[in-house]
C-alpha cells in the first residue's frame, strides 16, 4: 500500500506488519530504511500513526537522516534514558559513523575500533574509571578485559535499540539512528575533542546507575595471578520503554 491506500487508521493497523513495529518501537527501537518494510509502513501512514501514538502521549519523531522512534511526551507510557555507559559507547559510535573511512568500508567498524576510540577519546585510565568510578585499585588486565566486555553489552543493548547491527565475527554494521548521540558534536572539525570536553562538563554523566544490574563493585579486585573475575553478561534493556533517549 502507498499512503493513499491508507484512508483510515484502522488500514494503518491491519497491515501485516504493524503488530511487531508497533511493539518494536514500544520497546525504543529505532527504525530506518534499512527496515525496508517497516519504513515503507511508517512513511506511507504516518499521518495516521502520529495522531495515534498521540494518544498514548508519544510523539512519532521523524528525523531527515531517516529513520523514525517514539518519544514519550507525557506519563501514559513510563520513560527511560540508557545508561550512562550505553550513551557513552553510542556517542563514539557516532563518531565512527561520521568517520570518512567508516564510510569508505560501507559504515562497518570492528568492535576494538570502538574500544580504539574510547581509549583515544578518554584515555585508558579514565575509561575505566567512566565504568566502574568506584574502584580504587584494579588489575590491569583484568580490568581492560572487563571493560571490553562492558562495552559489547553496551554494543548489544544499542542494536537492540536499531542503532547497530552485530555482523559476522566482531563486525558492527553502523545505521543512521547513531545520528541521535552525533547532535552535540555534529559539523565540528575535531568531534573526538569535543565529544572528551562535554564528558569533562559532565554532559555525559559517568556515575554508574546503582539499579542496574550486572554493575558489580568487585569485578576490579586485584586479581590473583591467573585469575580474572566474572563477567556479569545480564545486563539491563535500556529499550524496554518507547522513546529511550540518548541525552545524559
Amino acid at each position: 500500500m502507498t499512503r493513499a491506500e491508507f484512508p483510515e487508521l484502522g488500514d494503518v493497523i491491519q497491515d501485516a506488519e504493524f503488530p511487531d513495529l508497533d511493539l518494536a518501537l514500544r520497546r525504543g527501537r529505532h527504525v530506518d530504511r534499512d527496515d525496508v518494510a517497516w519504513y515503507a509502513l511508517l512513511t506511507d501512514g504516518q499521518d495516521h500513526l502520529e495522531a495515534f501514538y498521540r494518544r498514548y502521549g508519544c510523539e512519532l519523531v521523524h528525523k531527515p537522516d531517516g529513520y523514525y522512534y517514539l518519544l514519550p511526551t507525557g506519563d501514559k507510557l513510563s520513560r527511560r534514558q540508557l545508561a550512562p555507559g550505553d550513551m557513552l559507547v553510542g556517542q563514539t559510535l557516532a563518531l565512527l559513523y561520521l568517520d570518512p573511512s567508516a564510510i569508505e568500508r560501507g559504515g562497518r567498524v570492528a568492535s576494538e575500533d570502538v574500544v580504539a576510540q574510547l581509549v583515544a577519546v578518554l584515555g585508558s585510565d579514565a575509561l575505566i574509571a567512566a565504568f566502574h568510578p568506584k574502584r580504587k585499585r584494579h588489575d590491569e588486565r583484568v580490568a581492560q578485559k572487563a571493560v571490553r566486555a562492558r562495552v559489547g553489552e553496551a554494543v548489544r543493548r544499542l542494536a537492540g535499540l536499531g542503532f547497530v547491527d552485530l555482523a559476522d565475527g566482531d563486525q558492527l554494521r553502523l545505521r543512521a539512528a547513531l545520528l541521535r548521540f552525533a547532535e552535540p558534536v555534529r559539523g565540528l572539525s575535531a568531534p573526538a575533542e569535543a565529544l572528551a570536553k562535554l564528558v569533562a562538563q559532565g554532559e555525559v554523566a559517568l556515575a554508574p546507575d546503582d539499579d542496574a544490574p550486572g554493575d558489580h563493585d568487585d569485578e576490579f579486585d586485584e586479581a590473583e595471578p591467573g585469575h580474572e573475575s566474572p563477567i556479569d553478561d545480564s545486563g539491563d534493556n535500556a529499550g524496554d520503554d518507547p522513546g529511550d533517549e540518548p541525552s545524559a
